[in-house]
């Protein structure tokens, strides 16, 4: 008996030990980052010198790049980002449509601009496809395919390429890009320009040190958040890419960090789109 508790206790330390994640994703971080951005854009505030551990990113960076504005069911406005496919196609994380304390009624994608309230090209819509697995309790499928009106192609504006293959990616260095926070501060919520930071894929084994088995799965794909270099809040939807110029490719959506914030050293996830070339490409 005294060794069946100790194994018990064992087991939960392990439990207590796993980090936990914000499945909350609107009221906690897109709505109050969607009202961030909105002032220091209507300010004009952005000193052009504050994604974590990262850079400013021009209009023409990163082309694929859409940001979400998002018209919630309860009247509020929140942020993602998104990926631009094809011309009428865009992909995005399912939470940013649903999640569990929010549903969307419309997207505003912004194309081609480095502020996602104003300037580029834009265009709205409501039909959007979640993956029909998409589980919002731990975020496992976490795929939003969005269909919307043509966008034109531009040097600001391109389509990138879904990764496909088995190449699970550990140890590339790869592009995370977005309109979210750049630090856990107060002041991070200050920025409203693009942000675009260079993350390294660890293994899913290294990364289930921090989440658990529960959350990380094998279309799960994890970055290293040590050094200050993360995405943050703000940035789920958006994409991480490899690649340059028309051989880049999109290798994740991001998709989850730690509940604790994104300075903390923790790993930050993404769905793995080679898990979900197939089912992403059946509906574009």
């Amino acid at each position: 008996m005294k060794v069946f508790a100790a194994v018990l206790m064992a087991l939960a330390a392990v439990v207590v030990a796993e980090e936990a994640i914000e499945l909350d994703y609107h009221t906690k971080i897109g709505i109050p980052r969607a009202e961030s951005l909105k002032r220091a854009e209507e300010a004009a505030d952005f000193d052009g010198t504050r994604i974590v551990g990262g850079s400013a990113a021009n209009a023409g960076a990163h082309p694929h790049l859409a940001g979400l504005v998002i018209a919630l069911t309860n009247g509020r406005t929140s942020i993602c980002g998104a990926s631009l496919l094809t011309n009428t196609r865009s992909v995005t994380a399912a939470h940013c449509w649903r999640s569990r304390d929010a549903q969307a009624r419309q997207f505003t994608l912004a194309f081609g601009t480095a502020n996602i309230f104003s300037g580029g090209t834009r265009v709205t819509t409501s039909s959007v496809h979640m993956h029909g697995s998409y589980n919002m309790n731990n975020l496992h499928n976490d795929v939003a395919v969005i269909n919307h009106n043509h966008v034109g192609f531009n040097n600001n504006i391109q389509r990138i390429n879904l990764a496909s293959g088995s190449n699970n990616f550990a140890g590339t260095w790869a592009w995370a890009a977005g309109f979210g926070r750049t630090s856990d501060a107060a002041s991070g919520a200050n920025n409203q320009q693009k942000r675009q930071v260079s993350l390294q894929v660890i293994t899913n084994a290294v990364c289930a040190r921090t989440f658990g088995n529960t959350l990380i799965i094998g279309s799960t794909l994890c970055v290293d958040g040590s050094n200050g270099r993360s995405t943050c809040r703000g940035d789920s939807g958006g994409p991480l890419t490899i690649g340059s110029g028309g051989g880049r490719q999109l290798i994740g959506i991001t998709s989850f960090g730690s509940a604790q914030g994104c300075q903390r050293g923790f790993p930050a996830a993404f769905a793995r789109v080679t898990s979900f070339n197939s089912w992403i490409r059946a509906r574009i």
